[in-house]
């Protein structure tokens, strides 16, 4: 019999429909094909719009609990922050909606717009009254640096509720990355990497320990740095304060899913993180993702499966 898989930390919904986000500048819904087209661009796969058919696959795989979070074609990033604030609104009501109504299965992880520090802090901030301490993030943008002062507000919002934040990595602007699906491939991973780095070298989590943030896909190519991170903070190179915490400890305040798709990323980051700071995540419902994870997840060991699968995950839950 397969293992129980407690707890899925990476799984995205939309809606239940697209039909509330359509009133939106930018935003159509076509109820009859189920796709939502966002500044032009289209979102085809209607299981974004189908909670029942997560809770199908969920049943099917033996997985008990998810996380739900929005994906990055609705992130729109090029919002103004008034218009982030309320699509980011509509996001998160759509969200605790689905929750709402299998609260049994699913819990809400609420949008932030990253680009928007002072929006993304007012979001925490107003779910404190409600008990909401899980949230999402696009890992970055352009303009967006983590290490930043215009963050602080955020930080200590999240440390304040002892808050999980999950990052994700959104649109590359990199043109040398539209051959081969690179912004997945290689973008992607890159961009959470970066993401990391500021938060580390920034001292981040040091200050604010009570923060929780897990970073997608294995971390991308976190793991794969922490050496030269290291390295260069014991020489201390041009622009890194050597009174900031080791990138090596810093690194083991991460947790990561393991979304890896290699058993020696996989080992890598479970040496980097630590072994009790991988949980479970599938992505579904996208292919790059792990929609049969027991067969995908085989060639692990029995250990490493039991707590990826069933012990990590409910420290955080």
């Amino acid at each position: 019999m397969t293992e129980i898989i407690r707890l899925d930390v990476h799984a995205h919904l939309i809606a239940f429909d697209g039909a509330p986000l359509a009133r939106f500048t930018g935003v159509d819904w076509d109820p009859s094909a189920r796709k939502l087209v966002v500044d032009g661009h289209a979102i085809g796969l209607a299981n974004l719009f189908n909670p029942g058919a997560l809770i199908a696959w969920m049943d099917e795989h033996r997985v008990e609990r998810a996380w739900i979070s929005v994906p990055p074609p609705v992130y729109r990033q090029q919002l103004a922050a008034d218009d982030a604030a309320r699509w980011a609104a509509a996001l998160n009501d759509e969200l605790i909606a689905i929750a709402r109504e299998n609260p049994d299965r699913f819990a809400p992880l609420l949008h932030l717009p990253v680009e928007h520090p002072g929006v993304a802090a007012q979001i925490v901030g107003a779910g404190q009254a409600t008990g909401q301490r899980r949230f999402a993030m696009a890992a970055g943008a352009p303009s967006s640096v983590l290490s930043a002062p215009a963050y602080e507000a955020l930080w200590q919002a999240l440390d304040a509720v002892k808050g999980f934040l999950f990052l994700h990595p959104g649109e590359g602007c990199d043109a040398r990355l539209d051959a081969f699906y690179l912004h997945n491939l290689l973008g992607n991973p890159v961009e959470t990497a970066i993401a990391a780095s500021h938060l580390v070298f920034g001292g981040v989590l040091e200050r604010y320990p009570g923060i929780e943030i897990c970073l997608a896909h294995a971390g991308g190519v976190t793991a794969a740095l922490a050496g030269r991170w290291e390295r260069g903070h014991v020489t201390v190179r041009p622009g890194l304060d050597a009174g900031k915490e080791a990138p090596r400890k810093a690194l083991r305040r991460f947790c990561v899913d393991c979304i890896g798709h290699d058993r020696g990323a996989l080992d890598l980051a479970a040496s980097v993180f630590g072994p009790d700071r991988v949980l479970f995540g599938s992505d579904w419902p996208f292919p790059m993702g792990l929609p049969k994870p027991h067969a995908q997840l085989a060639d692990l060991d029995p250990q490493s499966r039991k707590r990826i699968f069933c012990d990590n995950p409910q420290r955080f839950d």
